[in-house]
Formats: C-alpha cells, sequence, structure tokens
C-alpha cells in the first residue's frame, strides 16, 4: 500500500535521526535546560528575525494550539475561528475543554476574512456573552490555500481594531514557506502575529512544535502552562536536537520544498487528465475530486482520506506527500488513473 494520508507517517528525515544518534550517549540536563535546545532556540530566533522571541518546545499541534489558547486567554474570552479551522473540527474539542468558547465563522477558501472578525466583534459585545479575544488561522489553511501577505496585514488590521491577538498554527508551515505563490516569509509572521508554531511533526522530525512568542510579554510564564498541561518531557533535548537539525542552513526548507514539488506533480497529472480540484492549493496538500467508482480502484493500492461528497456519483479526496514522498508513488498514482 503507497500512502498519501498525511505528512507524518514516516519517522525522521536523515538530518534529524543522525542528530540524535550523534547525541544520544551525552548527558545533558533534563526539561530542555541544555545547550542543544538553547541552540534551537536562538536559530529559531535569527530565522524569525525576532530577537526578543520567547521560544517553546512541546509535544504536538493539538497541544500547541490549546496551551497557547488557554494562556493566552482569560476564563470568560474566546478564539474566532474559520468554520474549517483545526481547532474547531479535528481537536475533540480541546480548546473548549480549557474553558474557551471557538466562535466560528464560514470559510472563504479555507480562510478566515477580517469581515467575519468584524462580525464575531460586533456580535458579542457584553458581559451576558464571552468575549472575542484571540484570532486563530492556519497557514496553510486546512484546505492547503495561503494566506498571502496583504491578507495576513488585513487580519492584524482588524485585530488592533478590536484588540484582539492573532495567533498562527504552523503544522505544514516549511510548506506555506516555499510554495511557488506565497510572499509571506517567516519574519512577516514573526512580526505580524503575536504567537505562531512552527511544525516539525509534519515536516521531518519524529515529534515536536516550536510555539514562538513574538509577543514576549505574551509567553511570560507560559513554562508554568506547559508544565501544568504535561508537556514538558524530562528528556527535553530531543525537540531540541531535532529542531536545532531542522533549522540548519536549508533543512527546514528542503523538506517543505521536496513535499511541495510531489504535490505540485500530483497536480499537474490531474490537470493533464482534466480532473478537477475541490480547492486550487500550491501547497502539499491536494483534494482532486474522482468518480466514486474511480476512488474505490485507487484505494486497492493507494490509501488516502476520503474528504466529502461532491454529488452522487463524485467525491474528493485528499492526498498530502510528505518529505518522504518518493517520485516513483507519485508517478504510480498517476498511472492507475
Amino acid at each position: 500500500m503507497i500512502s498519501f494520508r498525511c505528512d507524518y507517517e514516516e519517522g525522521a528525515c536523515p538530518e534529524v535521526l543522525e542528530a540524535l544518534v550523534e547525541t544520544n550517549r551525552v548527558s545533558t540536563p533534563g526539561y530542555g535546560d541544555d545547550a542543544y535546545t538553547g541552540a534551537a532556540v536562538e536559530a529559531i530566533r535569527r530565522k524569525a528575525a525576532c530577537p526578543g522571541a520567547e521560544v517553546y518546545f512541546v509535544m504536538g499541534g493539538t497541544p500547541a494550539n490549546a496551551m497557547v489558547i488557554a494562556h493566552a486567554l482569560r476564563p470568560y474570552e474566546a478564539a474566532i475561528s474559520a468554520d474549517s479551522g483545526h481547532i474547531n473540527g479535528h481537536e475533540t474539542g480541546a480548546v473548549e475543554a480549557t474553558g474557551h468558547k471557538v466562535l466560528t465563522r464560514p470559510n472563504v477558501n479555507g480562510k478566515l476574512t477580517p469581515e467575519a472578525v468584524r462580525e464575531v466583534a460586533a456580535e458579542y459585545i457584553d458581559e451576558h456573552v464571552v468575549k472575542p479575544a484571540l484570532v486563530y488561522i492556519s497557514q496553510p489553511t486546512e484546505l492547503g490555500t495561503l494566506y498571502t501577505l496583504a491578507e495576513l496585514k488585513a487580519l492584524r488590521a482588524v485585530c488592533d481594531e478590536y484588540g484582539l491577538l492573532l495567533y498562527c498554527d504552523g503544522a505544514r508551515l516549511a510548506s506555506a514557506l516555499t510554495a511557488q505563490d506565497n510572499d509571506a516569509e517567516l519574519p512577516d509572521l514573526a512580526q505580524l502575529c503575536d504567537a505562531f508554531y512552527i511544525g516539525g511533526t509534519k515536516c521531518g522530525a519524529l515529534f515536536g512544535e516550536a510555539v514562538v512568542f513574538s509577543n514576549a510579554a505574551l509567553g511570560e510564564n507560559f513554562a508554568y502552562t506547559r508544565k501544568q498541561r504535561g508537556n514538558l518531557l524530562a528528556k527535553g533535548r530531543l525537540l531540541g536536537v531535532q529542531f536545532g537539525a531542522l533549522m540548519r542552513e536549508g533543512v527546514y526548507e528542503k523538506y517543505g520544498a521536496h513535499q511541495n514539488a510531489m504535490a505540485d506533480k500530483l497536480r499537474a497529472g490531474f490537470a493533464a487528465k482534466g480532473l478537477p480540484m475541490l480547492a486550487q492549493t500550491t501547497t502539499n496538500q491536494l483534494f482532486p475530486v474522482l468518480e466514486n467508482a474511480q476512488i474505490e480502484r485507487l484505494s486497492q493500492r493507494f490509501a488516502f482520506h476520503t474528504w466529502g461528497k461532491v454529488d452522487d456519483s463524485h467525491t474528493a479526496i485528499r492526498l498530502v506527500t510528505s518529505w518522504a514522498t518518493q517520485e516513483r508513488d507519485v508517478d504510480a498514482l498517476l498511472a492507475s488513473l
């Protein structure tokens, strides 16, 4: 079975695995108080052009989102998200479990718009309802689409207008940063967002994400939140070593670009066969619309997610490429169409 299910199904990329093996017998202090973790933090600050950022490593994307939002908000405050946002549809109510409501509005090509934020802010206006306090987005979106730099600036402007925080989920940030039409770089995210995270799990790490508080005051005492929520590893250097390897010159970008190149080849192959897409993307997720019988045939050899029914005879599927996707597997899928 050839898998295009997700971008975390393989183990570690060579650079990460080699770094883990090389440091395996080195004795270090626990809980991330080691030189490898310190070097990884400094590397992230340099890449983000944000020397004052507070950086914390955590286990995965759902705890990153739940912890950042719970840490940033007062008990009566809420987060605003597109209805397609990961915190709304794919985290088992993790944010709500911390006591914070997620206020949603319909997505536009996977995105949350400034108009939607204004709509929420105008609706929730007094103490009888929750108070909107944070805008949640992801780059790329759940549909694999990208916020342009202009769109991010517009969201920052509306957040400033209503006194809202802006937080970006970067689970697939490597793919976003290296997409052909991307114009929002890592320093832009650091400048425009109060906090964001750099995804490692979906770009060559065995596990782990780097939470970056570019608004350093917001990150104050996050160490306590991370510990209380069970995300402070005794062997914290395992996260530092992995991110140190990913943040070496060109490594993170290399694997993001590879994911996109494999997805681009799939896109071109589907287009050549006249097969439509549910959403037009340039990142490592794509959503072809196929006949149901065609999907049944493909599923005999390939693993993928069924995304949703389009009509009685057609369904959209999701294909995701990873740091380890091989060109021969892409060719095999296209040939099987």
